[in-house]
């Protein structure tokens, strides 16, 4: 029998942050179509958040439009009279085109039309990122800020890497952001990891399959920042079996195993689940003691000291108007990476779709499990650019699909067909929906594996 322990006030406060920024999303990329349809006059139908097969949950109709919120979340649509779109409504089509339908519209309106919920999604990206710079500023972490040098647990140990080391370079590049680490090897295939150990210069080869295995880990880095572990906070819902636990205290030996860094707490712990574990603790630098504490799933139930305390971070902070190049800068390397991440599913043989592809769970656990909002309007620009990637992508069913039929029309003077437009929509329907499909099922078998 499978036993799945799971936090669900995390599984909420995750999902919440998800649904709410997937609609702020489906919303304006939706408008994005809607706006320039209404601008050159054609008849648009509905305007709904998620999909409504057989009923919504709302909606209510103000002129032409239908506007309503269905109850399957999988985004959202505008039904523009006369396109052959989701709602596949074959009847239409079989009557004379009107002068409002869409198919009656001079090729380039339609294009404009087609391609307005990728821009939208676009230049919201860069309009979060900017402003999540102009509010927040942007932190980084040089490499060579690490005093105490990285903690590494056994993909790091593969590589060569060990705890105390200095990076120095990564693929003959200096690392300006020690958290981009991962990042450079597997966007760059880098070959080789430039490292101080003992005062010597070491030049790591990667090994074949680190990136594959950097990949499968969702977010868990090649190496961590070395720093103590304090206590900054103490949660009043902590299980203490025995002995105290106080703001300030150092943690320097788990279950008896002396431990100099907050990553190597994490790596120990995630071990143990539901269980009491014994804690030495340093308190006011000067008494030892030791404390049980019963485990929440791995959670003992304490807030760290920022690595901020310890180490030395640049802070890049942007006037409003040195903000929007910034962002657009940081939007633009977001889409590249896309594009990058795309290209090595096909080019690189470090790459399987099996272990890259995720579903709405995938996403969804990549909210902070508290409501930040920082994560939250990063996350949500992050999706926004992968949203427009994903959507100009040449698939029938998709925008980019649609744009391709659109400007191969505006080249040859050939318009395809409606039966033709009929059943490459329902063959892209087919693809995403198995697409989809498979991404789901490989997020369940991660799980329950």
């Amino acid at each position: 029998m499978i036993q799945l322990a799971i936090d669900w006030s995390v599984v909420g406060i995750k999902a919440g942050q998800l649904i709410l920024s997937l609609s702020i999303l489906v919303v304006l990329h939706e408008l994005g179509h809607f706006l320039p349809a209404k601008w050159f006059k054609c008849r648009v139908e509905k305007f709904y958040l998620f999909f409504d097969p057989y009923f919504s949950l709302f909606k209510k109709k103000i002129g032409e439009t239908e506007y309503g919120i269905g109850w399957l979340p999988l985004g959202g649509y505008v039904k523009i009279s006369g396109m052959i779109d989701e709602s596949m409504d074959k009847e239409q089509l079989k009557k004379p085109a009107e002068a409002w339908e869409f198919r009656s519209k001079p090729a380039w309106q339609r294009l404009i039309i087609m391609i307005g919920g990728v821009t939208v999604n676009l230049l919201l990206g860069f309009i979060l990122f900017a402003m999540i710079l102009f509010v927040w500023g942007e932190e980084v972490l040089p490499s060579k800020n690490l005093k105490y040098g990285i903690y590494v647990d056994s993909l790091g140990q593969k590589v060569g890497l060990k705890d105390g080391d200095m990076i120095l370079e990564v693929g003959g590049k200096e690392l300006p952001n020690f958290f981009k680490l991962s990042n450079e090897v597997i966007l760059n295939e880098a070959k080789s990891i430039t490292i101080l150990r003992n005062g010597q210069k070491i030049n790591l080869p990667i090994p074949e399959g680190t990136i594959r295995q950097l990949i499968s880990r969702k977010g868990d880095p090649l190496a961590y920042p070395k720093y103590p572990a304090f206590v900054d906070s103490v949660s009043p819902e902590i299980n203490i079996v025995e002995g105290t636990f106080r703001k300030n205290d150092q943690i320097i030996g788990f279950n008896g195993a002396s431990i100099d860094s907050y990553a190597e707490l994490l790596d120990k712990k995630r071990q143990f689940k539901d269980t009491v574990v014994s804690l030495q603790i340093l308190r006011n630098g000067t008494d030892t003691l030791i404390t049980k504490v019963k485990l929440k799933e791995s959670s003992i139930g304490f807030m760290p000291k920022k690595a901020s305390n310890f180490l030395k971070f640049d802070t890049i902070t942007y006037t409003f108007f040195e903000s929007i190049p910034a962002g657009v800068k940081k939007g633009w390397s977001t889409l590249v990476a896309n594009v990058q991440n795309f290209k090595m599913l096909f080019t690189s043989k470090e790459v399987k779709a099996s272990e890259s592809l995720g579903s709405f769970l995938s996403i969804g656990n990549m909210f902070d499990a508290n409501w930040d909002w920082e994560r939250f309007w990063s996350m949500t620009a992050l999706l926004s650019i992968v949203l427009a990637f994903m959507n100009i992508l040449p698939i029938p069913a998709l925008d980019g699909g649609h744009v391709i039929f659109t400007l191969y029309e505006m080249i040859s003077g050939r318009k395809p067909s409606d039966k033709f437009m009929e059943y490459a929509q329902m063959v892209g329907m087919v693809l995403l929906l198995g697409l989809m499909a498979y991404a789901l099922g490989l997020d369940f078998w991660r799980l329950f594996k």
